[in-house]
């Protein structure tokens, strides 16, 4: 009897400490604790925490990054729940919260509410952007983060083991902030509709794949950032069909603003509606309707009568040099090759010689 009365008694005791570990841990969630790297489990990494041990889950870690034996472990509290074996406390170092804890860690002014951050769009192990603004005109909320000389991002992307990170000023004005987060590439002009959350953003030709990124993710993450959809062109690549509305005839910047208020964003758009649904939108007649209508489809007119007329070129005509909108560099790299291959073809003195006062 006094044998079993003992095991009781530290059965208590334990669920008592377990207890007392699970509430400890269920008010940090969503914080970052640091501890040991103390064993492996089928992928998984079981960190000690004083009293307590964490599991980090080989989905929540950082791609590529490795861990020994005792080695020091940061990671943010996904979750905390109760096991047959105790509390579980699951943390993640690939979680967008733990950039935020790391920031918060490591720049006085986020800790202190000087500095706040607005949004982090992440893709762990490559990069994140991170959109910060100050509460007081005097702190720059973008040098706050950086520090002296660079010390604090160097800090943080040490922690994240080489992990690009991008710290963008946020803007009230939707455009300065779409075009903050696709730095660093250039923008020309950004055409948004609040509607559809929807933005078309020009760029010259030499800040096309600078600004889309690498597999697409610098626009990737600037969308997440900034909670819009954003089509990237340059003008060179805009087509009659999706020029914006002001560069038709008829339209004024007014009449713009209300059929952009109505999603209609392009000259496709606007052709493809009806005098009806034109006329639905306030401030806009009917004769008006008729107008504007008749100017975008005459616009578009060119467009689809080259379309229509594709499929009945001869062979002599589909041997001839296609069209910019048409050509692939590959098919553009073979035709200069063909060209440079015939002697007898004169070059033309437009494409071949350079003007007088070009430099090499």
């Amino acid at each position: 009897a006094a044998q079993t009365a003992k095991q009781v008694i530290i059965q208590k005791i334990r669920e008592a400490e377990r207890d007392v570990i699970f509430a400890e841990f269920q008010g940090r969630v969503g914080d970052i604790v640091t501890g040991s790297v103390h064993r492996f489990e089928r992928g998984d990494i079981i960190v000690e925490l004083g009293r307590a041990e964490a599991i980090l889950p080989k989905a929540e870690r950082i791609p590529h990054e490795e861990f020994h034996q005792g080695d020091r472990l940061q990671g943010y509290v996904l979750e905390v729940r109760k096991s047959a074996k105790g509390p579980a406390i699951v943390l993640s170092r690939a979680h967008e919260g733990f950039i935020r804890g790391i920031f918060t860690l490591e720049v006085p002014e986020i800790s202190e509410g000087i500095v706040e951050v607005k949004g982090i769009a992440r893709e762990a192990g490559d990069r994140t952007k991170i959109a910060v603004a100050s509460l007081d005109e005097k702190v720059d909320c973008v040098g706050a983060c950086v520090g002296m000389r660079g010390t604090r991002v160097k800090n943080i992307v040490r922690e994240l083991h080489g992990e690009k990170v991008d710290i963008i000023r946020w803007h009230e004005d939707v455009k300065a902030f779409i075009a903050a987060a696709l730095s660093p590439a250039k923008i020309n002009e950004i055409q948004p509709s609040s509607e559809r959350k929807q933005a078309l953003v020009l760029v010259d030709d030499d800040q096309l794949s600078l600004a889309i990124g690498k597999k697409g993710q610098n626009v990737r993450l600037a969308s997440k950032l900034t909670g819009w959809q954003l089509d990237i062109t340059s003008k060179a690549k805009l087509t009659q069909a999706d020029r914006p509305l002001r560069e038709l005839p008829g339209i004024g910047p007014l009449l713009e603003q209300r059929l952009k208020e109505a999603g209609v964003m392009t000259v496709k758009e606007l052709a493809a509606k009806t005098v009806e649904t034109l006329t639905a939108i306030k401030g806009v007649g009917e004769k008006t309707a008729e107008r504007v209508l008749e100017s975008a489809r005459a616009a578009l007119a060119p467009r689809e009568a080259e379309a229509a007329a594709a499929p009945d070129e001869t062979a002599s005509e589909a041997a001839a040099p296609p069209s910019e909108s048409s050509t692939t560099p590959v098919e553009e790299l073979a035709q200069s090759a063909e060209e440079s291959a015939a002697p007898e073809t004169p070059p033309q003195p437009s494409e071949s010689e350079p003007p007088s006062d070009a430099t090499p």
